[in-house]
């Protein structure tokens, strides 16, 4: 491969039209005589609907329609959004409708569609609809849900408990007798909202014409969506086309299929006119889904060398009032907790709750950093009452390179085996060590404390599955201009996709970054596809790129050797032409040759080729892929308010091979800051009533720019043999150790006051209460 384009951080092509203001985001999409609209959404966590009275809003004029459950019946096969994942651990279905209608179990959750001339409009009618509600009791707190004397997420359900597996392997029970050490914890974490710049938003139109209905979604998932829209709809794939233009982010929430996704869709086609809803933050504080609380007891058993004998525990987890993706998340916390260290046993019970609260689906990382979360406090916990360090508890208990490929005695969700392909975990912590300077720490953290200041430092590493398949598609296409066309069901939101994919094929096909073109997230584009989502894309729609390029590479060849007379193996690809080596006017451009294989009536294609210049391939790549990482945090704390200053952030990350370093630091610190807002700010509070308290962003607390610390990334390449390129996923990795480093950090600035730090996030208010508490208790 071209050593000059694969591997080198090439100007991104995305950036030129969105820096020039020329990006392409949903609600930029305007069509003739469209019209827009707003939900009704429930005031109540819970409540029977007895009546709908839509007649003053319908008086308005500008107002062209009010849609509620049974107006929407009749154009629908089904009004149920099946969309979980297989699992056999379900106790009960709960699938979302596509509008409430006898009962709300959430607020925010959908009632009513109001389609109007424009939003002002339509927002003044939403006011005027009158829902006539019985309220029922809510439940908000997941370990509350699963009590026996719990009132019902669901009217009439008999319990509140949505799912529940054991993930285990060893003789658990034998380890924890037999133990010298063996300590126990408890963890409460919470995660809160996706908050991408840009909220969710559809465009719907109906061509009758074609009979085709087209979406213009904000989506992670476009095919994904086409396929439901047409289950629902029950139509063909050909009629149904999903698009998504530019994402302003997307971090998880937007690979789901909505309510609004459906019901703006059937409203184009009942109305038979295009209609545009742009959702607003607040509902995205609550109708989009979100991750929320984890509740972990747990109790790791440790030999007099702090070597793992054991883990074991039960994991309660918030699962919100309806399916919306699946028992994925937990099954990833409990999964991953082990993942980069040699445990002999491990036992996890793991519960899904149901509460009156917004669904629960991922956001990136999608429930694994909470599982190095846990893990790691773990073995910090081990160090201190053991009196070691922590980084050597860590460096004895990794998995080591040369164990590599190392079998996991787990399984994924799909069931297949766990194998950690490549990497070198103990490496990786000594070169960010060596980076942060731990050795020296201890030095710099007395010469403050003299000074009456508190420094603290922590360490946290990761594994994290990658590349979940089975495939994603792509057709490589070169046209009678001579240009390369890329068609993929990979899709793009900010990540980079479109330059890695060009990147990819234009190694095979000419060097020239700017004779690529690349169609993502169009279902029209490709039949086939999956989306973007778990560090996914570079692995799999990166592998069918680069597959079908060397195809059409092979192609180009041999017809250019019959047209010059020259043997393929003298040749070479450079732009558009084809060309003998050290013979600059022997040469033929790509768009000849597609217009030589296009077929001539009466006459043979050039060398024997088949028809056209262009592959499709869908690689099919059934194991992940594990890429890890190590992080160092270097915080200080004020006890007297409870301030959090990150003075150093250092991440040593595998990712296998890379090819574009300067988008993959962007992914790591990206991710590195989105791992800060965890740990330090984001809180989605709700009331005992399931009543969303943190609804605006002056509540909610986003990390901003002065919090972000300089991020220094350290890369190591340890390439896959699971995929011909030996790459492995990057966007969600640096999420990861921030948490628990931080945690642990924070922990040791404040160790002359022996508290302890084991829920996400913590706020200033949270420490000085813990200072308290350690203050009344002496």
């Amino acid at each position: 491969m071209s050593e000059a384009i694969f591997g080198v951080s090439v100007p991104r092509l995305e950036d030129r039209k969105l820096l020039r203001g020329e990006g392409r985001f949903v609600d930029d999409i305007k069509l003739p005589g469209m019209l827009e609209a707003a939900f009704v959404r429930s005031a109540h966590a819970h409540a029977k609907i007895r009546k709908i009275d839509k007649s003053s809003a319908l008086d308005i004029p500008g107002v062209h329609a009010v849609l509620t459950l049974d107006d929407l019946l009749p154009h629908l096969r089904t009004d149920q959004l099946v969309v979980g994942l297989p699992s056999p651990s379900y106790k009960q279905d709960r699938n979302r409708p596509a509008l409430a209608a006898a009962e709300t179990v959430h607020v925010g959750e959908a009632i009513a569609l109001v389609v109007a001339d424009d939003r002002y409009i339509a927002e003044d009618a939403v006011a005027l609809i009158d829902v006539d509600y019985d309220p029922l009791p809510a439940v908000a707190d997941a370990q509350n849900a699963l009590a026996e004397d719990a009132p019902p997420v669901h009217h009439g359900a008999p319990h509140n408990l949505l799912a529940e597996f054991d993930m285990a392997y060893g003789d658990i029970d034998a380890v924890f007798a037999a133990a010298p050490h063996v300590f126990h914890e408890r963890f409460h974490q919470h995660r809160g909202c996706g908050h991408s710049i840009e909220c969710r938003g559809n465009v719907a139109a109906y061509d009758p014409i074609e009979d085709r209905l087209t979406l213009w979604s904000s989506t992670q998932t476009p095919h994904t969506a086409m396929r439901q829209l047409c289950d629902m709809l029950g139509r063909n794939e050909d009629q149904v086309r999903v698009i998504a233009p530019d994402l302003g982010g997307g971090f998880g929430p937007k690979l789901i299929f909505y309510p609004e996704d459906i019901v703006i869709s059937a409203a184009a086609l009942i109305l038979r006119r295009p209609v545009k809803w742009i959702e607003d933050r607040r509902e995205h504080f609550i109708a989009t889904t979100q991750e929320r609380d984890q509740f972990w007891e747990t109790e790791i058993a440790v030999d007099d060398d702090a070597r793992v004998l054991g883990l074991r525990g039960t994991l309660i987890h918030d699962h919100g009032a309806y399916t919306a993706r699946g028992v994925n998340l937990p099954y990833e916390s409990a999964i991953t907790v082990t993942l980069p260290y040699n445990v002999p046993a491990y036992q996890m019970n793991v519960r899904l709750a149901l509460t009156n609260k917004v669904p629960v689906t991922p956001i990136r990382g999608a429930g694994q950093p909470q599982g190095v979360f846990v893990m790691e406090r773990l073995l910090d916990r081990a160090a201190r009452e053991l009196g070691l360090d922590r980084a050597e508890v860590r460096r004895r208990n990794l998995v080591a390179g040369e164990a590599m490929p190392h079998t996991k005695p787990l399984k994924t969700r799909g069931g297949g085996a766990v194998v950690l392909d490549s990497g070198d975990y103990p490496k990786c912590q000594a070169d960010v060590l060596k980076h942060a300077d731990w050795d020296g720490f201890a030095a710099r953290q007395a010469a403050k404390r003299e000074k009456g200041r508190y420094l603290g430092i922590g360490l946290a590493n990761f594994v994290k599955g990658t590349g979940r398949g089975p495939f994603e598609s792509a057709t490589i296409r070169v046209s009678q201009t001579g240009k390369v066309h890329i068609y993929t069901g990979a899709t793009a939101m900010g990540q980079g996709t479109e330059t890695m994919l060009a990147q990819i094929v234009a190694t095979q096909l000419g060097g020239d970054l700017s004779n690529i073109v690349v169609t993502a997230g169009d279902s029209a584009g490709t039949p086939l596809g999956i989306g973007g989502f778990n560090s996914r894309q570079a692995v799999t729609a990166g592998s069918s790129a680069h597959v079908a390029a060397c195809k059409v590479r092979e192609k180009v060849l041999q017809i250019a050797a019959h047209l010059l007379e020259a043997s393929e193996a003298d040749l070479e690809i450079v732009g558009q032409d084809v060309r003998v080596a050290g013979v600059a006017d022997m040469k033929v451009n790509l768009g000849q040759l597609v217009r030589a294989v296009a077929g001539t009536p009466g006459y043979g294609l050039p060398g024997g080729a088949d028809p056209g210049l262009e592959a499709t391939e869908s690689v099919v790549i059934d194991d992940l892929t594990y890429a890890n990482g190590s992080a160092v945090v270097e915080v200080e704390v004020d006890p007297e308010t409870g301030q959090v200053d990150i003075h150093r952030f250092a991440i040593a990350h595998d990712c296998g091979a890379v090819i574009h370093p300067m988008i993959v630091d962007g992914q790591i610190v990206g991710g590195a800051a989105h791992g800060l807002g965890n740990a330090l700010f984001e809180w989605m509070s709700f009331d005992d009533h399931g009543q969303p308290l943190t609804t605006t962003l002056a509540d909610y607390l986003l990390i901003t720019a002065p919090e972000v610390p300089r991020i220094d990334v350290i890369h190591h390449e340890s390439p896959t043999p699971l995929n011909p390129l030996g790459v492995k996923g990057v966007g969600e990795c640096g999420v990861f150790p921030g948490p628990a480093a931080i945690a642990s950090a924070i922990e040791d600035a404040l160790s002359p006051f022996d508290i302890r730090i084991n829920r996400v996030p913590i706020g200033p208010a949270d420490i000085v209460a813990l200072l308290g508490e350690k203050e009344a208790g002496e």
